[in-house]
């Protein structure tokens, strides 16, 4: 059954999904709720860059970049990631890099690891973001 009540997109199953998708992707896009079921699970369709700017906005990466040792070191307190570099440009961009690094872990075999679960933002916003958006995100404070 779909349902397209004041804006709204929401299919009860996969099928009336894929007959109306650009109704679909149309309300996800725009910003207005839009919903799949599947096997009892219902599932979002969010535009993506929305999303990003949402989650980076409510999740502060709370980087710290410091001088060390004639280098810069980027670590993010509470997580598992950390970058050094000679310039501290050098060492945001390293940490980007681990950041990435640590996204494909996670979606690899983290996600389901106790002490890893709760970064499931970290990850969105890595994996949603240009390299330059995390520079950006990184260095807010």
């Amino acid at each position: 059954m779909y349902s397209k009540d004041m804006g709204a997109a929401h299919f009860d199953t996969l099928t009336a999904a894929r007959s109306h998708f650009r109704d679909l992707l149309d309300a996800a896009e725009s910003g207005r709720p839009a919903t799949v079921v599947r096997e009892h699970r219902r599932s979002a369709v969010v535009d993506a860059e929305r999303l990003r700017r949402e989650l980076a906005a409510r999740t502060p990466a709370a980087a710290e970049v410091v001088p060390e040792a004639g280098g810069w070191s980027v670590f993010f307190p509470g997580r598992p990631i950390a970058a050094d570099g000679a310039t501290f440009d050098e060492a945001v961009r390293e940490a980007v890099a681990a950041l990435r690094e640590y996204a494909e872990d996670w979606s690899d075999h983290l996600l389901t690891a106790p002490n890893h679960a709760d970064n499931w933002a970290l990850v969105q916003i890595v994996e949603l973001s240009t390299d330059e958006q995390l520079v950006d995100w990184i260095t807010a404070a």
